[in-house]
């Protein structure tokens, strides 16, 4: 199994890569993870028409990194509310199906329709906006309590 995460935009702070590279080192345990970092589009000036046309171009680059056959959680506010024993069942549904679980992270904007149509299931982690930088870290940090979970192993709560 494998454990694809796509997050438009690049991390810039080291704090934040050496957090996403610990969790990740983590989860080498459990599975193999890719991170995919997205072209985040420039916008000139913010208005809807610039913003549809960045979140569909982001959401094209988004789709050419998923496989017919992966399983698609995209990360989103209009998501389903789930505590991490939710999450950690989505994950085991997912695995059981094999193959690889893609975990995508749109931009600021959030993402295109067509990214939204492909999803297999839509997750909210809270009604909170976080910077999409340190999304990353919770992200990969509920993923790796997921597999704790399901594996029966004690982590700090």
């Amino acid at each position: 199994m494998v454990i694809k995460v796509l997050a438009v935009g690049k991390i810039k702070e080291t704090f934040f890569q050496e957090a996403i590279n610990e969790y990740s080192k983590r989860l080498s345990k459990y599975t193999k993870v890719e991170i995919i970092e997205i072209l985040e589009e420039k916008i000139p000036e913010e208005n809807a028409s610039y913003i549809e046309i960045a979140k569909t171009k982001e959401g094209e680059r988004i789709l050419k990194k998923i496989n017919d056959n992966e399983q698609v959680v995209l990360l989103d506010l209009r998501g389903q509310a789930l505590d991490s024993l939710g999450f950690a069942d989505i994950i085991d549904k997912l695995k059981a199906k094999g193959g690889t679980i893609d975990f995508v992270v749109g931009g600021s904007y959030g993402v295109s329709n067509d990214v939204y149509k492909r999803a297999n299931q839509v997750v909210r982690f809270s009604k909170l906006t976080f910077p999409h930088q340190l999304f990353r870290v919770v992200l990969l940090e509920q993923i790796y309590r997921s597999f704790k979970i399901l594996n029966n192993e004690k982590y700090h709560k």
